[in-house]
């Protein structure tokens, strides 16, 4: 298994930027394909964007594409969302999520390690 810790989150600005890091502890992280995903009040968790276990595959989801740009450094166990262009709509509680396995898979329940989730506040 693999712990995983985020953080970066914070208050910003519609327009700005912040950048999240998720660091896992414990043995293969790179066995591991990595996802972060959100949960805004009163909605259910969505996935934002997922990575292969390589970094070399990506998927985002629609809303954020173009502005939001996943990646990983396997030596460093540590999974990046750079967030860019920050809209009061992308105001959640950010989770890093891990599973073992090479499939992008999208579900929230497909991934069985997360972490304590990071806030996102964009203020317009």
């Amino acid at each position: 298994q693999v712990q995983l810790v985020e953080s970066g989150g914070g208050l910003v600005q519609a327009g700005g930027s912040l950048r999240l890091s998720c660091v896992g502890s414990g043995r293969g992280f790179s066995d591991y394909t990595m996802g972060w995903f959100r949960q805004a009040p009163g909605k259910e968790r969505e996935v934002v964007a997922v990575i292969s276990r390589s970094g070399g595959v990506t998927h985002y989801t629609d809303s954020v594409k173009g502005r939001f740009a996943i990646s990983r450094d396997n030596a460093k166990n540590t999974v990046y969302l750079q967030m860019n262009s920050l809209k009061p709509e992308d105001t959640a509680d950010y989770y890093c999520a891990a599973r073992r396995g090479i499939v992008l898979l999208t579900f929230a329940s497909e991934y069985d390690q997360w972490g304590q989730g990071t806030q996102v506040t964009v203020s317009s």
